[in-house]
């Protein structure tokens, strides 16, 4: 009822969508720094970039295999692996055609698993933010009945004293008065005064 509402600003909003591209781009830009400064067509170089590669899908075989796989170990693996390739091409290569291709290949790879994290994601987002209005309104409601019991009790409460204090002021005026016989009261009982529950 009383959270605060936080505006986010335009760049928090953007900049989880952007990162993939940013992710690419900037393997894309360092592998062309390689290039120029001597990595063209160098086999060593080649050689050096496929081995860590290879190395690093296979350490996201052996994260993903079992049953007790871990799925982030093994995702941040395959992307290592990919982002290796990806620098070892376009390092290689003496064009911009196949850096370009492959940039663009891996990122809307990048953007393809994204896209099924971002929804899962969003789903649970949006089910919590359900689940928290529907607990909202449960309590809400249960407020709600509480506020009336206690206004109602406390209504019927001051009625009740208002009624005692008549009665009271009944009874003295009635004392004051010329031949009151209080035996006669005591023989008639008095009016029962309203019961309340507190």
């Amino acid at each position: 009822m009383n959270e605060q509402i936080i505006a986010r600003h335009w760049l928090a909003l953007i900049a989880p969508k952007a990162a993939p591209a940013v992710a690419t781009s900037t393997v894309l830009i360092l592998a062309r720094i390689w290039n120029a400064n001597g990595a063209e067509h160098s086999v060593g170089n080649a050689a050096l970039m496929t081995v860590l590669a290879i190395g690093a899908a296979a350490a996201g075989a052996f994260a993903a295999a079992g049953r007790s796989g871990d799925g982030v170990l093994a995702g941040t693996a395959f992307a290592a692996s990919g982002g290796l390739a990806l620098a070892g091409v376009a390092g290689y290569a003496d064009g911009w055609s196949l850096p370009l291709l492959l940039w663009a290949l891996a990122t809307a790879i990048a953007y393809g698993l994204a896209a099924r994290y971002w929804r899962t994601d969003r789903r649970d987002t949006v089910a919590y933010e359900r689940h928290t209005i529907e607990r909202r309104e449960e309590y809400g409601h249960i407020e709600r009945v509480e506020m009336i019991r206690s206004r109602t009790q406390i209504e019927v409460a001051r009625e009740g004293a208002a009624y005692a204090e008549a009665l009271a002021q009944a009874l003295t005026a009635r004392a004051a008065l010329p031949g009151f016989d209080p035996a006669a009261i005591t023989r008639t009982g008095l009016p029962e005064l309203p019961s309340t529950d507190t």
